[in-house]
């Protein structure tokens, strides 16, 4: 007569989560459960052998192997159920306790290796001033950066000529070194790096004279950047792998050139719009006249009509700054202001007065005494 089998744990309901959940999803669970019903959050006898549950499940389901004796069916821990298995072998709960560290602090506690000597380098910004013309419609800049580059004498190695890297004694190449601690849990084992290498496994006997073993040095390079026609004020010019070279000669980062465009004499900027000020004088608003503006790249003749107001705005399109992106350009608006005289002869004034006289308009005359509007005043109180 055959023996039935125990009834398998639903380890995923353990956790909460469904049977084709993700290693993440797993691990998140699990770091959520944990920290409501570890011991030494919560001293309940029954968040105490629950906690156990769920340690168990973790280690189960976050073992490949593990997890698809459940998926068959079957109880990885259940005696019989495979190596280490049974609440007390050496598949445990708690021999597993080194889980706990890595749903806590990310693998913290096991092992990480050596760390690596070639590291990827930063990126590097440099600030570039062009004039109006030169951020309109581009240019070749000559620019110096001043950089980590790498070490010619041990080309990023570090050691000195004829030498090579030695094998850390202390922690055997690890990079780490571990100290185990036994608690009501179990064993816990905990690494940190290694204080001889620094973590990296390897120590330098003899450093390079030139770089001291980083493998890099600061100099100072002269490079071109290409500026193309309509960058702006602010942007930024990415040239790939031009900024510092990492340590131990690893890849270089990038370097960024920040466009400051110069403020103009005559043109101010809104975008790829261009805006400027002319002054015409008052009979020349009045009779129209034919202007020639000198645009950053041409003359253009504009005209301005008779009865000219003060404050209009003339538009010469496609006289702007070409688009960064795409074809065209913007537009120029010249702003007129119309210049009244401030200073007339005796003719000028009575020309100007029989003008006014013939335009129906009143002028009054001003006189020593105080002008039109001190007669006003002197009418105005003798009549109060």
């Amino acid at each position: 007569m055959r023996t039935r089998n125990a009834v398998a744990k639903d380890y995923y309901g353990i956790l909460g989560v469904s049977r084709d959940a993700s290693d993440d999803d797993i691990k998140r669970a699990y770091r959520k459960l944990a920290r409501q019903y570890h011991p030494d959050v919560n001293p309940d006898p029954e968040a105490h052998e629950k906690f156990k549950d769920i340690n168990a499940a973790y280690e189960v389901l976050s073992d490949d192997q593990k997890r698809q004796i459940v998926d068959l069916g079957g109880d990885p821990l259940a005696p019989g159920g495979g190596p280490g298995a049974g609440p007390g072998g050496a598949g445990g709960p708690f021999v597993g306790f080194q889980d706990i560290m890595d749903a806590f602090f990310g693998a913290a506690g096991g092992s990480r290796g050596p760390r690596p000597r070639t590291r990827p380098g930063a990126d590097a910004i440099l600030r570039l001033e062009l004039d109006l013309p030169e951020t309109a419609f581009g240019v070749e800049a000559p620019i110096a950066v001043d950089t980590a580059v790498l070490c010619t004498t041990c080309s990023g190695a570090g050691t000195a000529p004829g030498t090579h890297l030695a094998t850390c004694e202390a922690c055997g190449g690890r990079g780490e070194v571990q100290s185990v601690q036994r608690t009501f849990l179990g064993q816990v084992v905990s690494s940190r790096p290694c204080t001889v290498c620094q973590g990296y496994g390897t120590v330098i006997p003899h450093a390079c004279p030139t770089c001291a073993g980083d493998g890099r040095v600061r100099t100072r390079r002269s490079l071109t950047v290409k500026i193309p026609a309509g960058v702006e004020d602010g942007m930024r010019i990415r040239l790939a792998q031009q900024g510092e070279v990492g340590p131990g000669g690893g890849t270089a980062g990038d370097l960024y050139v920040e466009i400051h465009e110069r403020p103009h004499d005559v043109y101010s900027r809104k975008g790829d719009d261009l805006h400027c000020r002319v002054t015409v004088p008052m009979t020349a608003a009045a009779l129209g006249t034919r202007l020639t503006i000198k645009t950053l790249d041409s003359e253009e003749p504009v005209d301005v009509k008779p009865g000219t107001q003060p404050g209009s705005t003339l538009r010469l399109r496609a006289r702007g700054v070409p688009h960064l992106r795409g074809t065209g350009r913007g537009d120029l608006y010249v702003h007129l202001d119309v210049r009244t005289p401030t200073k007339l002869d005796a003719e000028q004034e009575r020309m100007l007065r029989e003008f006014a006289k013939t335009r129906g308009e009143e002028v009054a005359e001003l006189t020593k005494q105080g002008g039109f509007f001190s007669r006003m005043r002197d009418a105005f109180n003798g009549h109060a």
